[in-house]
């Protein structure tokens, strides 16, 4: 290893919302959600190259099916690091659970580069909304104190904040006020990401 490869700055890729499915052909209001999801590999790697990590962030699956989330992990053996996943709104989290354990990618604190990266399930069955349990947060709060001097970078499924958009107000982690609170008492959170918006949203908060 070269000193220059060394110096390297940590790559982490998030993939989020892919909304893949069982049927080769599936679509999602008109894309084929396999071929997206393709398109976007394809762009990752001849524009960033391989990642050193990957946060998969939840509705990797559309139809909570055990072959879509297969389709998934076999896509991204392309990739030359490890990945952890996390459920959304329309995954089916034990399937999720069942088949990122074949793929070695159900950890959800994840220690890489000097940072650490931790991983919270908001799904809610059933339901589109989102909403941290109690023991999120108490897992939240735990992995944080264990590594009060390393960065950290939070990642879950549902948007914490208000994106200005009224719908989707309504569909957003309900218990954001509980979530913040803990993130609050930790000044080595740098980064919270989120999926489930379908676009691009960054804000800085007490910054």
């Amino acid at each position: 290893m070269t000193i220059k490869e060394q110096a390297r700055p940590l790559r982490v890729l998030q993939l989020t919302d892919p909304h893949l499915m069982a049927r080769a052909d599936g679509d999602l209001l008109g894309v084929r959600t396999r071929e997206s999801l393709q398109a976007v590999i394809a762009e990752v790697l001849k524009v960033h190259g391989q990642p050193d990590l990957i946060l998969a962030t939840g509705d990797l699956a559309q139809d909570g099916s055990v072959e879509a989330y297969r389709v998934f992990g076999e896509s991204l053996k392309v990739f030359s690091c490890p990945s952890v996943w996390i459920a959304g709104n329309h995954d089916h989290a034990a399937n999720l659970v069942t088949v990122a354990g074949e793929y070695d990618a159900c950890a959800r604190h994840v220690i890489r580069g000097g940072w650490q990266f931790i991983m919270l399930d908001s799904s809610v069955p059933g339901r589109v909304f989102g909403a941290l349990a109690d023991s999120e947060l108490d897992f939240l709060a735990q992995a944080l104190e264990r590594h009060p001097d390393m960065p950290a970078v939070v990642a879950l499924h549902h948007h914490p904040v208000d994106i200005g958009s009224d719908w989707m107000e309504k569909i957003g982690l309900t218990n954001r006020d509980a979530f913040w609170q803990v993130v609050d008492r930790f000044p080595q959170v740098r980064i919270v990401l989120w999926g489930h918006i379908h676009q691009e949203h960054e804000r800085e908060r007490n910054g």
